[in-house]
């Protein structure tokens, strides 16, 4: 029996303000993109089963493109004959019961399988149970369908469970109403042939449990997210457990460091070959107010003329007198940086910049004024 296991596709994702040739969001048609290489990989595969662990959609009400591309898809995997578990993910489950849950446009479907209503519900077929726990919004109640999806093990059958939440602390996104398995109940992870997760952007098994897995995302909800491996998971349960990790191809994030100390030299020694294409983070290092004053954006984005994107870090160096720096903690940020200037600079300039500075506050602070 092969089971594909993937998740947290959250289709509909934009960011970066970047359009393609057909003028949707650069970033959200990569997220489409990886969710056809998957795709892709189950009609090579075909696997007995497909499971999805939640987060289809970013959002509960997505765009219209987002609802045409994944209904679109769906109808591939329906033609291939199939079944497809799909379960809610907190991204995908309507904060109140006003909203009509947006996976409940796939009942229709033959094949596909779906589970929104933050219950638990059994998904029966000949060999396999599927039990099935999408994300919930109350605590209480999650403890109740857990106790339930023990009920209905049946020791005749595989079983595998599927969920979309944090199992420990050390698998929170720190994301507004999540859900946090509790682990008093982990002990029914040893009763499963395997438990699929979905919510962690990463792949890998969960703490002593060896058939507990979360398969990760298929692209980056956040440039924090440095992972350039995403892809899916391929389990076989004809003897015992084996599970294969496949990665599908992303856009990569490249990082680049120039030491300010040695400004001229970094420059010159930077190497943008392997930038195309690429989300693009570099990071100025020991730099000194003055500097950053001069080192434009616009200079170090020229660096990398084939980059999708450029975005720039700025770490300032520290100084002989940081405890005073640390002293002035509840000063603006643009006395803060007059502070840096006058122990960086001679008197001379700091009187030429001073101006200038409180001149491009001004600008700064109008620009953002959220009263307006």
């Amino acid at each position: 029996m092969k089971i594909l296991h993937f998740s947290d596709t959250h289709l509909g994702y934009s960011d970066l303000d970047i359009l393609n040739d057909e003028n949707i969001n650069q970033r959200e048609a990569d997220f489409y993109d990886a969710f056809s290489q998957v795709i892709e990989q189950i009609k090579i595969i075909k696997p007995d089963y497909i499971i999805h662990t939640g987060d289809l959609f970013h959002r509960s009400s997505p765009s219209n493109r987002a609802i045409t591309f994944a209904l679109e898809q769906i109808k591939v995997i329906e033609e291939l004959n199939i079944p497809f578990i799909l379960i809610a993910g907190n991204h995908s489950t309507p904060r109140t019961n006003l909203s009509s849950p947006i996976l409940k446009i796939f009942e229709n479907f033959k094949n596909i399988h779906v589970s929104y209503k933050q219950e638990y519900k059994k998904v029966l077929f000949d060999d396999v149970v599927f039990h099935t726990l999408p994300h919930m919004n109350d605590d209480s109640k999650a403890l109740q369908q857990i106790e339930l999806c023990e009920k209905n093990i049946d020791k005749k059958k595989k079983n595998i469970m599927m969920m979309h939440c944090s199992v420990g602390a050390g698998y929170l996104m720190q994301e507004f109403g999540e859900w946090v398995y509790p682990r008093d109940k982990e002990y029914i992870f040893e009763m499963m042939d395997y438990v699929a997760l979905g919510h962690w952007h990463g792949f890998g098994h969960v703490g002593k449990h060896t058939n507990v897995y979360y398969s990760g995302s298929t692209e980056r909800t956040s440039l924090n997210d440095k992972r350039n491996s995403k892809g899916f998971v391929l389990i076989d349960l004809k003897n015992k457990l084996d599970v294969q990790y496949k990665e599908i191809k992303i856009r990569p994030i490249v990082l680049k460091e120039i030491h300010c100390e040695y400004y001229e030299n970094s420059i010159q020694n930077i190497d943008s070959t392997d930038t195309k294409d690429a989300i693009v983070e570099v990071r100025l290092t020991h730099l000194t107010a003055l500097q950053s004053i001069d080192i434009q954006n616009s200079e170090i984005k020229k660096l990398f003329p084939e980059a999708m994107s450029v975005s720039i870090k700025r770490e300032f160096k520290k100084g002989v007198n940081e405890a005073e720096v640390n002293g002035v903690e509840a000063l603006s940020l643009q006395e803060f940086f007059l502070e840096h200037l006058k122990q960086d600079s001679k008197t001379q300039e700091y009187d030429r910049l001073k101006d200038k500075v409180q001149e491009l506050f001004a600008q700064y602070e109008e620009v953002t004024d959220d009263t307006l």
